[in-house]
């Protein structure tokens, strides 16, 4: 008996213990649970947002998401950004809810247009929508003359001396023009396709229309109102929209509200995206580079130069830059380097410096909030700028009246010690150098002597009172 008892306990303990693993291990064949992933879009609209949009959708894809949320509060952005997530929100395969909030947040310029794309446009109390009027940018005029005031209309006029009359042929519309129908045309589409008031996407963009989350859910621009996101997902149950492969009802009893923060690739095209931290990279790549070829050899200013040049050059792409002012920029830049190498009394100095805080101010030349260069960091880096540039001057000016203390001229004046007794030519000790020299008085071993010309490798010397 004593002989079964042992085995017997053994092998219920490792049942035991296997049954007990297999309980505490989560089945395979148990559903994952439900999900709505949540992103996030606080400021200006540019390729950073985008990008961010973009990848968070196709987390949400991978994970099965039951649906999107994208919590917006925005001044607005670019078109080209704008129309990249509206692209995203088009084509997605889960209901999009676009949600204005927090309380005091806005959907303006081109978060009126993402608002209007959504599958569920919702707004929390004290927010915004509308001001979607399209902004040009750069420094091109208008061709076409958009930004003139329209002429009138002319009047039926004569053709011919039998008093015959035509209109007269309407004028070319401007750029201006051209982008405002395109604007307007795209928000139409975008509020017939969900079903919303049209007339007053139309007014937003032709009139910079803005109105409330209270009217906004009044005239159907916007579905609904939340305080907060409970709520929201509370008011989602049960709602029914219209995907591309075709109608689906919300159940958003139970979902899980996963958020999907920018990775450190989105952060990082956001810091050197923003038109602040472009211009500075500008900077220290044009100075660092003017450093390594004033001075070659010293490689680390070169290195960062080309670095910071380069993430600029990136930068750039990106943003709404005005060529005009980065070509005033570097006009600038050339004038005070000019001037440290050829002085002109300031003019090159003073020129470079006014072109360079020109050239400042209209390098983001557009109206778009979060676009553009703060005017403290343009008057700091100007004044840092000018310090530099009239220190050399200075440094320049206060070298001329110094004594030579090298080269050839230097031997002028210095005082020398004859080696041997001479008349006429004989050796002579300067700066511990041995020299030929000339006298025209003799001289003898030991006496002091002061050079006061120079021939080739033969001193002109003269003895010491």
């Amino acid at each position: 008996m004593r002989r079964w008892f042992l085995p017997l306990l053994l092998l219920l303990a490792g049942s035991s213990l296997v049954l007990a693993r297999e309980a505490a291990a989560p089945k395979k064949d148990a559903p994952p649970p439900r999900q709505a992933v949540l992103l996030q879009i606080n400021g200006a609209i540019g390729p950073a947002t985008a990008d961010y949009v973009h990848r968070g959708f196709a987390k949400a894809k991978d994970a099965n998401a039951a649906l999107v949320i994208l919590q917006l509060d925005t001044p607005g952005g670019l078109d080209t950004a704008m129309r990249v997530i509206i692209q995203d929100i088009l084509a997605a395969p889960m209901p999009v809810v676009v949600y204005v909030a927090p309380s005091g947040a806005r959907a303006a310029s081109a978060g009126a247009y993402i608002l209007l794309a959504s599958h569920v446009a919702a707004m929390a109390p004290a927010t915004n929508v509308g001001a979607a009027t399209p902004v040009r940018i750069g420094g091109v005029p208008d061709p076409g003359g958009g930004d003139k005031q329209p002429a009138p209309k002319k009047e039926e006029k004569e053709k011919d001396t039998k008093g015959k009359k035509e209109k007269a042929k309407p004028e070319k519309p401007g750029m201006d023009e051209k982008a405002l129908n395109d604007a307007i045309a795209y928000i139409r589409s975008l509020a017939q396709l969900r079903g919303r008031n049209v007339a007053w996407a139309e007014k937003a963009v032709r009139e910079a229309a803005s109105i409330s989350a209270e009217e906004a859910v009044k005239q159907n621009v916007a579905d609904l109102m939340a305080a907060d996101l409970p709520q929201l997902l509370k008011k989602l149950d049960g709602r029914k929209v219209k995907l591309q492969s075709g109608e689906v009802k919300l159940d958003t009893k139970n979902l899980a509200l996963k958020t999907h923060e920018p990775d450190w690739r989105n952060r990082l095209l956001a810091v050197i995206a923003d038109p602040n931290i472009a211009y500075i990279l500008m900077l220290l790549g044009i100075y660092g580079l003017f450093f390594e070829l004033w001075n070659p050899g010293y490689v680390l200013p070169g290195v960062i130069g080309g670095i910071c040049l380069l993430l600029a050059l990136y930068a750039f792409q990106v943003l709404p830059i005005s060529y005009a002012g980065l070509g005033l920029i570097l006009l600038g830049i050339a004038f005070m380097v000019g001037e440290a190498f050829m002085p002109s009394f300031g003019a090159l100095g003073i020129g470079g410096l006014v072109a360079f805080v020109i050239g400042s101010i209209i390098l983001f030349d557009t109206d778009i909030e979060g676009f553009a260069v703060a005017w403290q960091l343009i008057a700091a880096v100007a004044a840092v700028s000018a310090a530099f540039f009239f220190g050399v001057v200075y440094l320049a000016l206060k070298s001329r009246q110094r004594e030579v203390v090298s080269g050839a001229e230097e031997l002028v004046g210095s005082l020398g010690e004859v080696l041997e007794d001479f008349a006429g030519t004989g050796r002579v000790r300067v700066h511990s150098e041995e020299w030929q020299a000339r006298s025209a008085s003799p001289l003898k071993q030991g006496q002091k002597v002061r050079v006061v010309g120079r021939d080739g490798l033969v001193l002109t010397v003269e003895p010491l009172p």
